[in-house]
């Protein structure tokens, strides 16, 4: 049934002007369309690479441990560096498994490699790169 839907991930924000700039400035999105108004605040939508990203402004909001957005890239390493150049600031990284390397900001598995950072709002985010 939805084999050829597209889709958008919903992004929670505090600040509409400080994620736009994040999502567009560091993180090389596109801004599509932004709410206009009494309601400017409250909604955008974006494109990063193949993806749509609405950043929204929930009526309350939710800590999270859990990165609900992950970025496949096909070079963690330049990745991370190319994000560290723009300003991003990324978790230690940790070993999830006995198996695993541990590489300034990446984890190495048996699986793939992944790396950790907050979006300007706080979002947890996830690079990951298959093996």
């Amino acid at each position: 049934m939805l084999a050829k839907a597209s889709f958008a991930t919903l992004v929670p924000i505090k600040k509409m002007d400080r994620a736009i700039k994040f999502y567009t400035d560091v993180l090389g999105g596109k801004l599509n369309m932004r709410a206009e108004g009494e309601v400017n605040d409250t909604w955008a939508s974006l494109s990063i690479g193949k993806n749509d990203f609405w950043l929204v402004k929930p009526e309350k909001f939710e800590k999270r441990d859990l990165a609900y957005t992950t970025f496949i890239v096909k070079k963690i390493k330049e990745t991370v560096n190319d994000l560290k150049k723009a300003g991003v600031k990324f978790d230690p990284a940790e070993k999830w498994g006995p198996k695993d390397k541990v590489e300034g900001n990446v984890t190495y598995g048996e699986w793939g490699a992944s790396a950790f950072f907050k979006d300007s709002e706080g979002n947890l985010i996830m690079l990951w790169q298959d093996s």
